[in-house]
């Protein structure tokens, strides 16, 4: 067994330092200093990062830009004044400058201002009251599986990390390694699954002729889906198309489901920011854990709270009794600690201060519906400018989507043809944000719109 060296300085006192621990410290200190390895070594070999060699990363290959984060990378070395980014996803102003909501810098300011308040590490599973609150907030502050302790929830990184250590925790303990995933989906969902060590399958989810859901094909490709297999769900405002399920075809997905064995897994990015109602974006998820059966949920706080930097998320397991829930709670622990040992404090501690806080709860709702009050403005806006203009085609998917962003229906060559002629930069799939639009831009797009949907016609 190697022995343990005292951190207790060897130019010590007489006592510390005729240790055997620190007399065997300090012959090794007297062998580096006369070690031909040593910096003063005139035969010390050059390091292959010196000034007169080769980087040992020399050979690697430069990576390709994200496909949504390079939109604002070209974006921002534009030069022209009439730009227009519609690619990341984050809320803006009429104005077009980014949102603090006034409850959260109210909470914000409360936390500063305690001076009980420490910088201590959280646990693993991160801050018990905002883990409490936010399951309250996605299944119900009644939900039967909450009252039965059914329901083991951990604070993450926003809604990527909680995506990444529910993968992580799957493949290592779920008989089932493959997770089906809507066909289109946000672009890291396969990234994040693939890398955790699944094996990444989709089904039918968008109908490109009607730009709207494909809800029998949907069907179709759960039922073929190998029994016990795992199912990626977006809760409300799926992203990017915008386009959800009625509560009817919802029913009808969780019955398919429940008798095949599927394994949902939620993705909760936008509750609240969809339809203005917290309850009304939660009813998808709430469905599948009326049932009694298991589920998974990841929550983010970026859109609705606006705290996209904070990066406060949570991932809740909704299992069949206590004692699993317990028991898969110990073994998150272990996917945690060594990811990333332990979640910040600062943006969760906001959210549970406006969740508790029935006044500042209230004050959030308000300017949360708002903001989705806000984007469904844009979305009538930019469908009554391309109406003025007779822009061929039918442009009622833009009112009938939902949520932050519209799969507007544009080709690659049209985005590009836009983004050229007009500076509005969008992916190349033509998903644009309409958080991003305001009254005054919104003539540009359709404008834009308009010369590409007609050029060469």
């Amino acid at each position: 067994m190697r022995p343990q060296v005292s951190e207790t300085s060897t130019h010590g006192s007489s006592s510390s330092s005729s240790s055997p621990s620190n007399r065997r410290l300090n012959s090794l200190l007297k062998h580096l200093e006369t070690s031909p390895f040593s910096s003063s070594s005139s035969t010390m070999s050059s390091s292959p990062t010196s000034a007169n060699g080769d980087s040992v990363f020399a050979n690697i290959a430069r990576g390709p830009e994200d496909p949504i984060l390079g939109v604002t990378v070209a974006y921002n070395k534009d030069q022209s004044p009439v730009k227009l980014n519609l690619g990341v996803g984050a809320y803006r102003t009429e104005e077009g400058k980014p949102l603090v909501l006034d409850v959260v810098r109210r909470a914000e300011q409360l936390l500063v201002n305690d001076r009980s308040r420490v910088k201590e590490y959280l646990p693993i599973t991160g801050l018990s009251d905002f883990n409490k609150l936010s399951a309250q907030l996605i299944f119900g502050v009644d939900s039967p599986a909450i009252r039965e302790n059914r329901v083991t929830t951990v604070q993450c990184l926003s809604g990527t990390g909680s995506l990444r250590v529910g993968a992580e925790f799957l493949a290592r303990h779920y008989h089932q390694r493959t997770i089906y995933i809507p066909q289109p989906t946000w672009g890291n969902h396969p990234k994040v699954f693939t890398i955790a060590g699944l094996a990444v399958k989709y089904y039918r989810y968008y109908e490109p002729t009607t730009r709207g859901l494909d809800f029998q094909g949907l069907l179709e490709d759960l039922s073929s889906a190998p029994s016990g297999a795992i199912v990626l769900l977006h809760a409300c405002a799926h992203n990017p198309t915008g386009v959800d399920p009625t509560l009817e075809q919802w029913e009808q997905i969780r019955q398919l489901m429940r008798s095949r064995g599927l394994l949902p897994f939620f993705d909760s990015a936008y509750q609240g920011f969809a339809s203005g109602s917290l309850d009304k974006d939660a009813e998808p998820v709430r469905l599948f854990v009326a049932d009694g059966g298991e589920c998974f949920a990841a929550q983010s706080y970026a859109k609705n709270m606006g705290l996209y930097g904070e990066r406060v998320g949570a991932l809740s397991i909704v299992c069949k009794s206590a004692d699993v829930a317990s028991r898969v709670e110990s073994q998150l622990k272990l996917v945690i600690r060594p990811m990333y040992s332990n979640p910040p404090i600062h943006g969760a501690s906001i959210v549970a201060r406006i969740l508790k806080d029935r006044d500042m709860y209230g004050e959030w709702t308000v300017e949360l519906k708002a903001m989705a009050d806000r984007i469904i403005s844009m979305r009538q806006q930019l469908f009554d400018a391309l109406g003025a203009r007779g822009t061929p085609g039918d442009w009622s998917h833009i009112i009938k989507q939902i949520g932050m962003f519209t799969f507007t229906g544009l080709n690659t060559e049209q985005v590009s043809f836009m983004t050229k002629e007009f500076h509005i930069y969008m992916t190349s799939d033509g998903r644009i944000s309409m958080a991003g639009l305001s009254s005054r831009t919104v003539p540009h797009l359709a404008d834009a719109i308009h010369a590409a949907v007609t050029r060469g016609a």
